[in-house]
């Protein structure tokens, strides 16, 4: 049975997790969710990808917790290790990934979805968070770090040593997602979102993205360095040709993602 499987058109793919019991995960699993990543990212033709859920009222509650009960300490150790690895590559990928919530996102599902570049949440009656406290543990597979990068110290120390769940509108303050739609549009504002830019500068819109994901790691001056290097390839693109020609011409660019 797949667990997790991958649709793609029109320069965007649509990652569904339908895992059921809200969509929590054990290692079986989160290598579906690692080699769906793998497909999208190998794809040239794919600018664009939605991790989204099948499963009504979740989005995920992470980790399967009798999956971590049963397994030997040294194996969830890897296990983690292996989720680690398998969403970090989200952010080496040139494609923008979008997660999309509808239902609740808490623990390694909220991990997963801070992974990916920006986060759009349905406004509606569920909770976000991460309450790996509660279970005597921390979250391990980005939670503490990407939660601190997203809303800043005192905030992720907060949410993650109370275990305290935000709603959408309240995730949305924090900075933790970043739009919130009423629950009958978000599908339609998603995927809106998500051909506006297939129909950009794609290729300008991967570097972007590079620039400020893997900028945000260095000293000031080296990532400054590495914008201009990513700039110097633009400038040699055949999209900022037709961009300054549109520009100064006064029509809409035609880009080619080259």
């Amino acid at each position: 049975m797949e667990f997790v499987t991958v649709k793609k058109e029109n320069g965007v793919a649509e990652i569904h997790l339908h895992i059921g019991k809200g969509n929590a995960y054990d290692f079986d699993v989160y290598r579906e969710i690692n080699a769906a990543i793998d497909e999208v990212r190998l794809d040239s033709s794919i600018h664009v990808a939605i991790l989204m859920s099948d499963v009504p009222k979740f989005f995920s509650v992470g980790a399967n917790v009798n999956f971590l009960k049963s397994a030997d300490p040294k194996f969830k150790t890897q296990f983690c290790l292996f989720c680690n690895e398998t969403l970090d590559k989200i952010a080496r990928s040139p494609q923008i990934f979008i997660a999309m919530l509808e239902g609740h996102t808490v623990g390694g599902g909220l991990e997963m979805a801070m992974a990916c570049d920006l986060r759009f949440a349905a406004n509606d009656e569920y909770q976000i968070g991460l309450p790996e406290v509660t279970l005597g543990v921390l979250p391990g597979t980005g939670g503490t770090q990407r939660m601190l990068r997203l809303v800043g110290y005192s905030k992720a120390l907060d949410l993650c040593i109370t275990g305290r769940t935000l709603s959408p509108l309240e995730a949305l303050d924090y900075g933790l997602v970043d739009k919130v739609y009423d629950a009958s549009e978000i599908r339609e504002k998603t995927f809106e979102y998500a051909r506006k830019l297939v129909d950009s500068a794609t290729y300008a819109v991967s570097n972007i993205k590079l620039s400020i994901m893997n900028g945000k790691e260095m000293p000031l001056n080296a990532a400054i360095r590495y914008e201009g290097e990513l700039q110097n390839l633009l400038f040699r693109s055949q999209d900022a040709k037709e961009g300054l020609s549109a520009f100064l011409e006064k029509r809409p660019a035609s880009f080619q993602g080259q």
